[in-house]
């Protein structure tokens, strides 16, 4: 059999493949070597937009009192804000785990239902992160208050009153902040490979021990991902949580309501609390890396 030493002798499709290879490879090392084809008329408001969103965070760093950074920190204001911020957030990220875990498993696996209820489902999930905090507040006080339409029955019943209280800080803190975990769980279900789930059903196993020990151990980077998100999300939440739970000191008032009350009697104490929560959202973000938009689009 004869061998193939000529471009002229090789089949034509195998020709003109490897003409279609070399010829991708040489536009992707032009586009890369005139800066991945950004347009040069796009740098500027790139750049404008980035020292808008930067430099703010800047002037914080820089108005930063370091001299007095470590006395405002240990102060009895600002520790008590940090605390309850501390306690309260975490008891809403633990209050979205329980409920908007199982709340994504049935956003995922309703790929069967109707297009309208899917949809609806879906839009009713995400209206929090598209609500201003103040309305969610308002509406949390409507349904809660002691005046509320459950409210009122808890207040006659049993004698709780839930707003002005530190449970008044989480209910709040969670229903902002639990869509973010339950779209970051939904992407990881969305993206995992059902075959796992699959062959544990054909062994006989139930629905229930399938989710808890096939399930969530393959999405469980997308679970702490939504957890972390959502706990960053309930320690800087303070529209829905002045509204619904004031600003009792030691009580409701967290980190953001202290920093904004603060602005008009301590402006260092005000910086100092701002400087926590950027390093927390850094932090956050850094920790998070590239799973959120992953888990978003899978």
């Amino acid at each position: 059999m004869p061998v193939l030493t000529s471009p002229e002798s090789r089949p034509r499709g195998i020709r003109s493949h490897g003409a279609r290879s070399r010829g991708s490879r040489r536009v992707r090392s032009t586009i890369d070597a005139r800066g991945s084809g950004i347009p040069r008329l796009l740098w500027l408001p790139a750049g404008v937009a980035l020292c808008f969103l930067v430099l703010p965070l800047v002037a914080m760093v820089v108005r930063t009192p370091w001299g007095t950074l470590p006395g405002q920190l240990f102060s009895p204001a600002v520790g008590a804000a940090l605390w309850l911020s501390l306690v309260s957030a975490f008891s809403a990220t633990a209050l979205c785990l329980v409920l908007g875990v199982p709340l994504a498993w049935v956003l995922a696996r309703s790929g069967n239902w109707p297009a309208v209820p899917r949809r609806l489902l879906r839009a009713l999930v995400l209206v929090p992160l598209v609500l201003p905090p103040v309305v969610g507040g308002i509406a949390l006080l409507l349904l809660l208050g002691r005046n509320g339409i459950i409210g009122v029955y808890l207040d006659r019943w049993f004698g709780i009153t839930i707003p002005f209280t530190t449970a008044a800080v989480v209910i709040a803190e969670a229903f902002v902040a639990m869509p973010f975990l339950v779209l970051a769980v939904d992407g990881a279900l969305r993206g995992a490979d059902r075959r796992f789930e699959d062959v544990a059903a054909t062994l006989g196993a139930s629905r229930w021990y399938i989710f808890r020990r096939v399930t969530l151990p393959l999405i469980a980077p997308g679970v702490a991902a939504g957890a972390v998100l959502c706990f960053a999300r309930a320690l800087g939440e303070f529209g829905a949580t002045i509204t619904f739970a004031g600003s009792l000191p030691g009580v409701t008032q967290t980190m953001p309501i202290s920093a904004y009350l603060a602005m008009q009697t301590n402006p260092d104490g005000a910086i100092v609390l701002s400087l926590l929560l950027l390093v927390v959202s850094i932090a956050v973000l850094v920790s998070l890396r590239d799973r959120w938009v992953s888990g978003v689009t899978a």
